[in-house]
């Protein structure tokens, strides 16, 4: 049974972060709900998302859905209610950047906000999570990236949107609803008998007075100032432009004009850029990598030889010295230098070294592909920026495979040499040629 007294606290006289035309829908049904009205409640959707929780893994990239009206905490009304908490979304975004098959996460977005408890902070932690794995962190708003959502969405690196979605409402509201005629009507007087001027201040049961009406407009003020700080830190904008959206909403191109989205697309296209994005990332590590190898082998550059040394200079030369000047030819005879040693052709090495990465890579990716068909990941890239080998790599499959009692014949083992005839000792060069020099001895 659904606690009524706790979602009405939820909803009238604390701030929210939900756009204006779903916070009347919300507040149309539980009205009716308080007013004790039956409504049916729909049965929860079948949706195979692939994973506990609703986090999906596409080849590498974790998709998490932030659907719905979102919430502090769900579990007073359960996620067959349409809702997301916060604390779940944390929690799929805490396991995806720590699953080191992942490599990237997206935010799956259609939701029109919720409350403003814990908002903030989740934002921020999404950041930081993707700032400390590394890992790239987009958002998709499909169709909806509103007020809360909206502030979630921020903290992706980068934001698209579908062509119809809408993005923005940055703002706050509070709702206090005035029962007092209501009550009059059906005979009923409340009185609070209270400690503390402020203990009751909003209650339903009056006209809310201007003192309090101030005190709650200051609170959605500087949750505003907030929410502003918050977005425009993200988006990289000035605090003035999100101020002057007024808490508009923006749908498809006019999005990107006010700078609240990067593209517009479907969830597919997003995928396969973030996608074409980690392919790129990967090949800057492999030229990275193989300009470290080149650098690694090209040996320092040698100090001056003393031998360079003007012969007008002061610096007086030793007897060794002058030993040595004397038996090195130089057509000038005012400057005596060493030989020196032919240049090393280091964009040769480069391209040497990026060859045998390329084949190393092309290895490590077919054996990638055949663990797959044991149930086995590998994230090719990873395993050569880590510098394992083929080999390596090839044992590590198998072992896992066999831990798991899975047929190993897919992931071949490196051909080995073929045998040969043991030779006979009668065979042997050494033996033969003793033996013909007994007969001539």
């Amino acid at each position: 049974m659904t606690d009524l007294p706790y979602l009405a606290s939820r909803l009238y006289g604390t701030p929210l972060l939900v756009a204006r035309s779903k916070l009347e829908i919300i507040l149309g049904v539980v009205a009716r709900k308080l007013a004790g009205d039956t409504l049916a409640t729909p049965p929860p959707a079948n949706v195979d998302t692939g994973m506990t929780g609703g986090l999906q893994n596409l080849e590498g990239i974790a998709v998490i859905p932030v659907l719905g009206t979102l919430v502090r905490r769900s579990s007073y009304i359960g996620a067959a209610s349409g809702l997301t908490s916060y604390h779940d979304i944390e929690a799929m975004a805490e396991q995806a950047f720590a699953d080191p098959g992942v490599r990237a996460v997206l935010l799956e977005i259609d939701s029109s906000g919720g409350e403003a408890g814990g908002v903030f902070d989740l934002a921020q932690r999404l950041r930081q999570l993707a700032q400390t794995s590394g890992k790239p962190l987009w958002a998709i708003a499909d169709e909806a990236a509103l007020s809360a959502a909206y502030a979630i969405a921020c903290a992706a690196d980068r934001l698209w949107l579908t062509r119809t979605a809408e993005v923005g409402s940055i703002g706050v509201v509070a709702v206090h609803v005035d029962e007092s005629v209501a009550d009059a009507k059906a005979g009923l007087n409340y009185t609070f008998l209270h400690a503390g001027a402020h203990k009751v201040d909003g209650h339903p049961h009056a006209p809310l007075p201007a003192p309090v009406a101030a005190d709650i407009q200051a609170d959605i003020e500087q949750l505003h100032t907030q929410f502003i700080s918050l977005v425009a830190g993200f988006r990289r904008l000035t605090p003035e432009a999100i101020r002057d959206t007024e808490a508009r909403v923006y749908r498809g191109e006019a999005a990107l004009q006010a700078g609240l989205a990067d593209q517009i697309g479907t969830r597919a296209e997003a995928i396969t850029a973030l996608q074409r994005q980690l392919a790129m990332s990967a090949g800057r590590s492999l030229r990275n990598k193989a300009a470290a190898l080149s650098a690694a082998r090209t040996p320092p550059r040698s100090q001056p030889s003393p031998k360079e040394i003007s012969m007008n200079d002061h610096n007086p030369a030793t007897p060794a010295d002058d030993a040595q000047e004397n038996t090195v030819p130089n057509s000038n005879p005012a400057t005596v230098t060493s030989p020196q040693t032919p240049p090393l052709d280091e964009a040769a090495i480069t391209a040497q070294v990026e060859q045998r990465l390329r084949r190393q890579l092309a290895e490590l990716t077919e054996i990638a592909a055949q663990a797959k068909r044991l149930g086995v990941t590998v994230d090719p890239a990873q395993a050569l920026a880590r510098g394992v080998t083929p080999d390596a790599l090839r044992q590590s499959v198998l072992k896992q495979a066999a831990e798991r009692d899975v047929a190993q014949d897919i992931v071949a083992e490196a051909p080995q040499q073929p045998q040969t005839k043991p030779q006979s000792v009668a065979d042997s060069p050494l033996v033969k040629a003793a033996q013909a020099y007994g007969v001539r001895k």
